[in-house]
C-alpha cells in the first residue's frame, strides 16, 4: 500500500512539473512558432519528425536547420534597410556575425555565403578568421570586429591580421588602459572602437570592464587620448545594454 502511495505520489510531482513547464512556455513564447507544427501529435519542424531523431539520436538534441541562418540574415538586413530609407538614414548596415555564437564549420559556411562581417571574442578566432580567408568566405576588406579581453595572444594575433593587410581590423576598447596596448605595437596606424556603457550605475559591485567604458568618461577620453593622436582613429562605438534590450 505505502509504494502505491509513493507511486501515485511521484506520478502527481510528475503531471505538476509537466503543467509548471508548459506554463512557462506558454508565458514566455508564442508556440509553435513558424516552421513548426504538430501532426498527429507529433512535433514536426519544417516538416521534419522529431521524434524519429530523438528515438535515433537521443537526448539532448540540439537540432541545427541551416537555411534558416540564411534567412534570419535576410530578415535583419531587410528591417534595417526599411528603417534607414524611412528615416532617411545617412549610414550603412552592416551584419556581422559573432563566432562565440556557434564555431561549427556548418553553420559559418552558410553565414557567410551573405556577404557579412566577422565579430570575435577571443585569441582563438584568430585562425578562425584566416581559415575563412582561405576558403575565400571573407576578404581583407571585411570588417573583423576584436570584442573581449585582450589577452597577449588576442593582442599578438590583432597585429597579425594588420601586418597581413586586413584592412579593417577594429579592437573594440573594454577599457582605456587597453589603448596602450595599440599604441605600442609595431604598427602606423590603428582603427578602434570604443565599449561604452550605457547603463552605468556608480557604485555598482558588479560593474567590471566587460561593460565597457563608462559614458561618463568617453568624452574626455576621446578628447584626451584620441582626438589628436595620429596613430589611433576611433571607427565605431559598441554600446553595450547591460540588462538587455526589451
Amino acid at each position: 500500500m505505502q509504494k502505491d502511495h509513493n507511486k501515485l505520489g511521484r506520478n502527481h510531482s510528475i503531471r505538476r512539473t509537466h503543467r509548471s513547464f508548459y506554463n512557462l512556455i506558454d508565458q514566455s513564447y508564442y508556440f509553435p512558432q513558424n516552421n513548426f507544427r504538430v501532426e498527429n501529435d507529433q512535433l514536426q519542424f519544417h516538416g521534419i519528425p522529431l521524434m524519429e531523431l530523438v528515438e535515433k539520436h537521443g537526448t539532448p538534441l540540439k537540432l541545427t536547420y541551416l537555411p534558416d541562418i540564411s534567412a534570419k540574415i535576410h530578415a535583419a538586413q531587410d528591417w534595417f534597410q526599411t528603417a534607414i530609407k524611412e528615416h532617411k538614414y545617412g549610414g550603412n548596415y552592416h551584419y556581422s556575425y559573432c563566432t562565440k555564437s556557434n564555431h561549427f564549420a556548418y553553420v559559418l559556411r552558410e553565414a557567410f555565403k551573405n556577404d557579412i562581417h566577422l565579430e570575435m571574442s577571443s585569441a582563438f578566432d584568430i585562425n578562425l578568421a584566416y581559415k575563412l580567408w582561405d576558403e575565400g568566405l571573407i576578404d581583407k576588406k571585411t570588417y573583423i570586429l576584436c570584442n573581449g579581453f585582450k589577452t597577449e595572444a588576442y593582442l599578438d594575433g590583432i597585429l597579425r591580421l594588420h601586418q597581413d593587410g586586413f584592412e579593417n581590423v577594429i579592437p573594440i576598447l573594454d577599457n582605456t588602459n587597453e589603448l596602450d596596448d595599440y599604441e605600442a605595437m609595431d604598427f602606423p596606424y590603428f582603427k578602434i572602437g570604443i565599449r561604452v556603457a550605457t547603463e552605468e550605475q556608480p557604485g555598482f559591485d558588479l560593474y567590471t570592464s566587460r561593460f565597457g567604458i563608462r559614458h561618463s568618461q568617453v568624452m574626455k577620453f576621446y578628447q584626451d587620448r584620441i582626438h589628436d593622436n595620429p596613430k589611433i582613429a576611433l571607427k565605431m562605438l559598441h554600446f553595450f545594454v547591460y540588462t538587455g534590450i526589451k
